[in-house]
Parts: structure tokens; sequence; C-alpha cells
């Protein structure tokens, strides 16, 4: 395993998109250290802000609070980053496989894009979990995010396939133009919850306050929630009791679009 240990905070936010089990993998102690990061506008060495240990391996841990370090696991394909702390934004942006898990908060952009791998953060996340930047089409494309806490505005945005599990509180705009894949709301979103929606499904265990767009179809108890219960289960995904046990209201939309999504909330 190799270790990355924070030893001085950077005044600005830290570029250290280098910092993937890819890159590091086949590198030297040495040319780990020698790595660029950028603070601010200046190009600095990695190990003027990280002390590197351990062996050459695809298994990378980070220590200390890294919310300002951005870019962390930006489009690996293998391995496990395991970052022991807090996490800046962009967290997994682009990533195609691999694991990641957060043992605190993450900021902005979890996932942003990704197309395949796990991202597990045990606290809170700020927004755009697993969205599209600004003026790309496409959010993520395949994959699995779970945040433990809370998250902001728009998780989910544009996304096109995959899975997104927040077990707290959502801002608004939570599948936002969604084209497919599904986002599970354990404690419920604020306000425009899937707003322009195209496709895709949201399933929340609270009551929401949809917009006047979503049309009520009906009530029944959707058997592929089983399923999910069972692959979120193998993932230690921590699922409400009863989730594929009860009924859910089934409403379509976003009829403004004109929408194929569906929203279902369950019932108690």
């Amino acid at each position: 395993m190799i270790t990355l240990t924070l030893k001085q905070q950077p005044v600005v936010p830290l570029e250290a998109e280098n910092l993937s089990p890819d890159v590091l993998a086949p590198l030297t102690h040495d040319a780990i250290r020698a790595l660029p990061v950028y603070h601010g506008k200046h190009q600095c060495r990695l190990d003027e802000f990280f002390d590197v240990d351990g062996e050459a391996s695809d298994q990378l841990t980070v220590r200390g609070d890294c919310t300002k370090v951005k870019w962390l696991g930006r489009a690996m394909t293998r391995g496990k980053l395991t970052v022991q702390g807090h996490a800046g934004m962009h967290l997994g942006a682009f990533m195609k496989g691999g694991v990641i898990e957060v043992q605190g908060n993450a900021s902005d952009w979890v996932g942003a894009e990704m197309s395949g791998g796990l991202i597990r953060v045990s606290g809170n996340a700020g927004g755009q979990v697993g969205a599209a930047y600004r003026g790309s089409m496409s959010g993520m494309k395949e994959g699995t995010i779970l945040i433990g806490g809370s998250a902001g505005l728009e998780v989910g945005m544009r996304m096109k396939r995959g899975t997104i599990v927040i077990g707290g509180p959502v801002r608004d705009f939570a599948g936002l133009q969604m084209k497919g894949g599904t986002l599970f709301l354990l404690q419920g979103a604020e306000l425009r919850t899937g707003a322009w929606m195209i496709r895709g499904t949201i399933v929340s265990m609270k009551p929401l306050n949809l917009l006047p767009t979503f049309l009520p179809a009906c009530t029944y108890r959707p058997s592929f929630l089983r399923l999910y219960t069972r692959f979120l289960r193998s993932l230690e995904c921590p699922l409400p009791v009863g989730m594929h046990g009860g009924s859910y209201q089934r409403f379509t939309g976003d009829a403004s679009v004109p929408g194929k999504g569906e929203v279902l909330v369950w019932q108690a």
C-alpha cells in the first residue's frame, strides 16, 4: 500500500489529479515525490505537501484533511483509493473503475461524469453528485455512488445510467434533467425534484413536494426494488427497514419536456 500523509495545508485549493492508483502504482518513491501538483497557478512537487510511505501498489491511502485537495482519483480505472479524512472537489471525476472510500465528507462534483467503479462517502457530500459538468450533455454513465449523509444541489443532474444512494436529506433539483439510472433519496429532498426529467427512476423514502408536471399514475409494490436491495446490501449500504416491502406511489414526468421518467414515493 502507498500512503500519502498531508503535512501542510494548502492556502488555496491544490490541484492533485495525479493522485490515483493508475498513476502511482508503477512509480518509485522518488518519482512519486516529484509528481507535479498545482497550488493555485504555481507548479509544485508532491512532497511539498505530502509525506510518501509504503510499497508500490494499486492500493492508495491518503491521510489528513484534504478539503482543499481537488481531483483525487480522477479518471482512475483500477485499485482502491482510501481517504482517511475529508476530500475536496471533483473526487472520482471521470472514474472508470476501482473503489474510492472517504471516511469523512466530500465537496462538490463527487463522481462527476464517471463511467464505472464505486465511490463511498461516509459523511456528507456537496452538490452535483454524479452530475454533468456545465455544457456537457451527460452525467454519470455507469457505476455506483453511496453517500452516507446529506448532499447539495443538482444530485444526479443529467445522469444517464448507474446508481446513486443518498442517506441524508438532499437539496433542490435532485435528478435535474435525468436521462436514466436510479437515484435513491432515503431522507427525501427539497424542491423541484426531477425537474425536466427525461428518463430514469427516483425513489424517495420520504414525501416529496413534486412539481405539478409530475402526474400520479398508480400505487404498487415494484418488484425490481428487491434486486436493488440485494445489490446494495452486498455493498454494505444501510437501507431503511421495509424498503422493498411497502407500497409506492408512482408519478410520471416531467410532462413539460415531455419526459418518461418516474418518481416512486414510499407509502407507510
